[in-house]
């Protein structure tokens, strides 16, 4: 692939061969990135996962200590007081049979679908179509819930959803550029101790593999698991 002159210069900064302490590794992501714009940071941890078995098919989500920088469209399905409790904590949209149909119509003006348990069954005929868009709510999430206001609550303060790949992978985002390396650093920390947490029992040996953090058309930079 043909890299810009911009990426190419960036790149001379960072040495492939080097997994740099997390402050470290922070401050050249930010240093290194060749964009105009305010450029989100990406986090990558490779982990000893064999997501073929349902125990070490990780998924979940965390609430990031300075969020991630973007604003995130909620919709929630749910009625009577519930809906109520959406709107007041400021949830963008709030519903349930009218917003139902308007995805079956092709409606996808949101970022993240909250509904109340009750909603579910109605949900359930646009699995098709929410499944692969990553949109679907689950009870591991926390996107299932009666504690709406929670909910969306933390999603506009910044909580991420993460999800293991079909190769053991774990990619979310963790902020901005604009954040500045301290930021960005308490952000991956958090990242890191809630994924060794959810450490499956059944995973033998050392649990991650690698971590790497990049900014939009940024170089990726290796983070050292010492000192985490």
């Amino acid at each position: 692939m043909k890299r810009g002159k911009k990426y190419v210069e960036a790149s001379k900064l960072v040495d492939s061969n080097v997994a740099y302490s997390l402050t470290e590794a922070c401050e050249l992501v930010c240093k290194t990135s060749v964009t105009k714009f305010d450029a989100s940071v990406d986090a990558a941890f490779r982990l000893n996962l064999d997501p073929r078995k349902a125990e070490q098919n990780l998924r979940g989500a965390i609430v990031l200590p300075h969020g991630t920088g973007k604003t995130r469209r909620v919709l929630v399905i749910a009625r009577g007081e519930k809906a109520k409790e959406a709107e007041a904590a400021g949830a963008d949209y709030v519903g349930d049979v009218d917003y139902i149909n308007k995805i079956q119509q092709g409606w996808f003006e949101f970022d993240i679908m909250v509904a109340t348990p009750d909603m579910m069954a109605s949900l359930g005929r646009l699995g098709r179509v929410l499944g692969p868009k990553g949109l679907m709510p689950n009870p591991k999430t926390g996107t299932v819930t009666m504690n709406v206001a929670q909910a969306v609550t933390e999603i506009k303060n910044g909580k991420v959803e993460y999800r293991v790949d079909k190769v053991g992978n774990i990619h979310l985002p963790v902020g901005k550029v604009s954040f500045g390396a301290e930021k960005l650093a308490e952000n991956i920390k958090t990242v890191y101790e809630t994924l060794v947490k959810a450490r499956p029992s059944t995973v033998k040996g050392s649990f991650v593999k690698n971590i790497s953090i990049s900014s939009t058309m940024g170089p990726g930079v290796k983070v050292s698991e010492e000192n985490m």
